[in-house]
């Protein structure tokens, strides 16, 4: 039994994490590879709405998914070809786009970001998460996959949850190679020879037409091949959608499944942007021995080519000399905060260069106007103007530097209303006011130089015990001179529900630059408000205390640019349909680049009888 559970919690490490690793079998090795796992386991001056609040928690959807368009794309757009008349001619053409997709990304280095949930069953709210995982690096989609992470220590650390005692038995290598498998169907062998497609039917996928097909491995092809269904959509026959596993797996190992989605970002190409999984039975008489959650979220495809090698070439400057009659050396306390401001553009501008900071855009200005009624309302008068800015990480955190604030996506994600936006924002902006400047020391630019990998290990925004409290007290003041102080109920049911999850979602309240809202189990941020409102009761359907994750912000894939998520209002019928801090799929509403002319006229293939594979 010790043996069995070994196996399956090494397969697990192995799964998640995509690890490559060479087969053990005589058969042909495949894409991806794999090894015995009990071996190897590898701002405006009047208050006003922010139109931040979504009624009704929702399934992840980064909906229109292509509303935020590249300007210009570096990639040269595929060769219009004549359009196919038959599905054989509709299988070649897609194969042939597979591997040109493979072939325009093999010099990109995206980010990477997967946030996994464990499972255990509830009687009255179904599978809810009992622990988490958090991944994070940068993914080289060259010849040679491989992943730097971010997170080296947090990588070491579970790892030993994970393996637990057994670690002492077994030499474990555990060797992240990306996520390659599930990016692609299959990297080296996609093709006839490995594969038969058979034509199912015509579907849309938000403004998309696609042709379906079912993939199956061909017999003795090799282990882990792509087993399941895609989607191609019918004007440039790009592989829009891939869901299913691999197939056969090496013994005692597993294959976990996937539904990955792209989205067209770049004329003629579709690129891989979201893969959600899921296992776990949790049926009567059945005991699910892997049962967990996870969402895999890629971005920043143009980071490396993001360089600002030809501004000289691009921008003329004229000779300018300051004539007027003040014109002066800077005063000390002025010196002061200008260098604060220097320390406070080079974090902003490494953070955004490193793929963890979105450009500035519509819902920083959202996340102002919050700050802004804070100020306005409590005659706040800084010499600097406050800026906020979206991490782009799951993990739910705040911090400041200089005067930016900085919230992440996740934390966005989560919070159920406007009031409970403005409390972790005032949380902030207190530390502002009161003049706990951090990061000072970043205004000497040798210490920008350091590769994105080592972010998290060069960069760190909290602080001491006493500013956190004198911080949360004047937050408190703030929120009840606000337009808010009549909503700080709904901020204490947020807090409640935190409460709740906590235990069971330490990587997610795990933060990497700022202080957490929880540590060890217990929310420790704003702990005056969550006293207030009601008692929390997931049997009222009407009490929204928290969201899933992914139900407000989107994140465009290519540039890095974030949006909200529009979304209709969904009615909840269950307890089960509230979800709080949780892992769901993910459906975004698929349409193309910029409303382009198609590369192919559409396809008449639909009307052909033949199924090639068959």
């Amino acid at each position: 039994m010790r043996t069995s559970n070994w196996i399956l919690t090494a397969a697990l490490l192995v799964s998640v994490s995509a690890a490559a690793q060479q087969a053990t079998d005589s058969q042909p090795p495949a894409q991806p590879q794999t090894t015995d796992a009990a071996q190897t386991a590898q701002p405006s001056q009047q208050p006003a709405p922010a139109q931040a609040q979504q009624p009704a928690p929702t399934a992840s959807q980064p909906a229109d998914a292509a509303a935020s368009q590249v300007p210009a794309a570096t990639i040269a757009p595929p060769a219009t070809v004549a359009a196919p008349t038959t599905m054989d001619q509709v299988v070649n053409l897609f194969i042939e786009r597979e591997h040109g997709l493979i072939k325009a990304l093999a010099t990109r280095t995206p980010v990477v970001e997967t946030y996994l949930q464990n499972l255990t069953a509830d009687p009255q709210l179904g599978p809810v998460p009992s622990e988490d995982h958090y991944f994070l690096g940068r993914l080289d989609m060259g010849e040679n996959i491989d992943r730097k992470d971010y997170l080296k220590e947090q990588e070491k650390n579970m790892q030993q949850r994970l393996l637990g005692g057994f670690q002492k038995l077994y030499k474990v290598q555990y060797q992240p190679m990306g996520f390659s498998w599930m990016v692609y169907a299959d990297r080296t062998d996609f093709d006839r020879e490995h594969y038969d497609f058979r034509y199912v039917r015509r579907e849309f996928l938000g403004d998309v037409r696609c042709l379906v097909f079912d993939v199956t491995p061909k017999p003795k092809s090799g282990r882990g091949r792509f087993l399941g269904r895609l989607w191609v959509e019918d004007q440039g026959f790009n592989i829009v959608r891939l869901n299913g596993t691999y197939y056969p797996a090496p013994r005692n190992s597993y294959f976990f499944h996937m539904d990955s989605w792209r989205l067209n970002l770049i004329p003629g190409y579709w690129v891989p942007s979201f893969i959600y999984s899921e296992e776990g039975d949790f049926s009567a008489g059945v005991k699910s021995k892997v049962a967990f959650k996870a969402q895999t979220r890629i971005w920043g495809y143009d980071l490396k080519k993001g360089g600002k090698d030809d501004e000289l070439t691009n921008i003329r400057v004229d000779s300018v000399q300051d004539s007027s009659a003040t014109a002066q050396d800077a005063s000390p306390l002025q010196a002061e905060r200008v260098w604060q401001q220097q320390a406070e553009d080079n974090v902003v501008e490494r953070l955004t260069s490193a793929g963890l900071l979105a450009p500035e855009g519509d819902v920083d200005h959202i996340l102002q106007t919050v700050v802004n009624n804070l100020e306005v309302t409590n005659n706040i008068d800084l010499p600097r103007p406050v800026r906020t800015r979206v991490l782009l990480t799951a993990p739910l955190e705040t911090f400041s530097v200089g005067n930016t604030i900085v919230i992440s996506r996740g934390l966005v994600d989560v919070l159920p209303d406007e009031a409970s936006l403005a409390a972790v924002l005032s949380h902030e902006l207190a530390h502002i006011v009161l003049g706990h400047n951090l990061g000072s020391k970043f205004a000497f630019n040798d210490r920008m130089l350091f590769s994105d990998d080592a972010t998290y290990q060069n960069l760190g925004f909290k602080h001491i015990p006493e500013e956190e409290t004198a911080a949360d007290k004047k937050a408190v003041e703030l929120l009840k001179n606000s337009p808010y102080a009549q909503k700080l109920d709904n901020v204490g049911l947020f807090l409640k529900a935190l409460q709740q999850r906590a235990g069971s979602l330490n990587a997610l309240l795990t933060t990497h630059l700022g202080n957490p809202l929880a540590e060890g189990g217990q929310v420790n941020r704003l702990v005056a408000l969550s006293t207030q409102g009601p008692a929390l009761d997931n049997s009222k359907l009407d009490q929204i205390a928290a969201l899933p994750l992914g139900g407000r912000v989107k994140v465009n894939p290519w540039d890095d640019k974030a949006e909200m998520v529009k979304t209709a209002p969904v009615a909840i019928t269950s307890a089960r349909d509230k979800m709080p801090f949780e892992v769901t799929p993910f459906f975004p509403r698929l349409s193309r680049y910029g409303g382009n002319a198609p590369t192919t006229a559409p396809t008449t293939a639909a009307n052909s009888t033949t199924n090639p594979g068959n």
